[in-house]
């Protein structure tokens, strides 16, 4: 068993800390209510814009695209402005690209507000990891990272069961425009209540040298190897649901599986759920026992892939329903084990990359998702809407992923039982 160890100078948590984390958070739950609001208005999104199935996959891959290709860059952000400032931007482009999309009259005007959403949904959940690095002490670390993507499960919830809702009885336009007003309100808290670090626990003044700086940074992170076994990991466990949830679920469970709209709505609301309860398991057994993180990692993958399996291969035109529900639970898992690759890359890193470390690590679930996305959207076309060859690219990006987290595991223990003595040591030093 190992545990994170408390160093002198770890933030002291407690009530305040809570207050200014859960601001955060709110505006992270609120971007992703809007990232994945498509997933249950794809449908709808289809006949409004009279678009096919890679042209209605274009609105979620440019919008992770989007995402994925700004991780990197917002971790320097988040680093060199600090987690007030960088929320603030996001959740100001998050509510203009929401509103616009609700407002937009052809496709082209759409796809530019999905891009505006994806940019300032990207500025989020990094910066609320840093932010609770800042306001926690790291043997919360895990727990954190976990309750605050259960929020983001939250916010997925309000998706499948509001949206839908809302779509069917008041119309595209007052649904997405008024979704807009909440992304107003957390902008307004960021700017009125959030701040970066306690008293007393500011960071130490980092020296900033423009894009050698910048290089050097990105290039000490990736040189970790605990850097890339978290993108690794988050690459190979995140991506399954992430493509369910934001797009394909419905249209398979509808289309392809014969269920109501109703029945494929409470399918992704198990999802939904499954992914808040395991996330709180996951969290509190990675505190306590930080070698189930490659075993909890793996198990989910190969569990994934298993069900996936069954329920493409099942025989007949139609899975049952409780094979469905099976899926859709395991799918459920997805999304938590995702977070332990921030577990890896955290303490592989100093607090002054942490935010920079933080975004590699999660472009690796958004670029396998974005693939993903592309690739069913493509094979949907070219085999006449077939899901069971549309869906079965998710077993080649599974493999790739195992045999990276398997490649990289061995070392990245090693390296992180030597800091963690050399901490104990360092601790052990510190005069009273």
């Amino acid at each position: 068993m190992t545990s994170a160890v408390s160093l002198p100078g770890d933030p002291p948590g407690g009530r305040r800390a809570a207050a200014i984390w859960g601001i955060g958070v709110a505006v992270y739950f609120v971007a992703v209510i809007f990232r994945t609001s498509l997933g249950v208005a794809g449908l709808d999104a289809a006949d409004r814009f009279d678009v096919n199935a890679s042209a209605l996959s274009t609105f979620s891959i440019l919008q992770l695209l989007v995402y994925a290709g700004m991780q990197i860059p917002v971790g320097l952000m988040v680093d060199r402005l600090g987690t007030k400032k960088v929320l603030a931007i996001g959740a100001a482009l998050f509510t203009v690209g929401q509103l616009g999309f609700a407002l937009s009259p052809s496709y082209g005007m759409a796809l530019a507000a999905r891009v505006l959403l994806g940019c300032g949904d990207a500025m989020t959940f990094i910066s609320v990891l840093r932010l609770g690095s800042r306001w926690f002490p790291a043997r919360r670390g895990p727990l954190i990272a976990q309750v605050a993507a259960l929020f983001g499960m939250a916010g997925n919830l309000v998706s499948t069961m509001l949206i839908a809702r809302l779509l069917d009885d008041a119309g595209w336009a007052a649904t997405f425009g008024g979704s807009a007003v909440a992304g107003a309100l957390v902008f307004v808290l960021v700017l009125v209540f959030l701040k970066d670090h306690p008293e007393g626990h500011a960071p130490p003044p980092a020296q900033h040298a423009g894009a050698a700086f910048v290089r050097r940074q990105i290039a000490r992170s990736w040189r970790e190897p605990g850097t890339r076994l978290g993108m690794w990991v988050h690459f190979t466990t995140q991506f399954p649901a992430m493509v369910f949830m934001l797009l394909w679920g419905l249209p398979f469970l509808v289309e392809d599986q014969g269920q109501s709209r109703d029945t494929a709505g409470l399918l992704l609301t198990l999802v939904v759920l499954v992914s808040m309860v395991v996330g709180l398991v996951y969290g509190q057994v990675i505190a306590r026992h930080h070698a189930a993180r490659i075993p909890l990692a793996l198990g989910t993958v190969l569990a994934t892939a298993v069900v996936w399996a069954a329920t493409l291969a099942y025989p007949g035109d139609r899975a049952p329903l409780w094979l469905l529900i099976v899926l859709c639970s395991v799918l459920g898992a997805c999304g938590p084990a995702s977070m332990i690759g921030f577990d890896f890359a955290r303490p592989a890193n100093p607090p002054q990359r942490q935010g920079t470390a933080s975004g590699i690590v999660n472009m690796g679930g958004f670029t396998a998702s974005m693939t993903t996305l592309l690739a069913i959207g493509l094979l949907l076309d070219a085999t006449g809407d077939n899901y069971r060859i549309a869906f079965s690219c998710v077993f080649v990006l599974e493999a790739l992923g195992i045999t990276q987290i398997l490649r990289l595991r061995g070392r990245t223990v090693r390296l992180e039982r030597e800091r963690l003595v050399a901490s104990r040591v360092e601790t052990v030093h510190v005069p009273a």
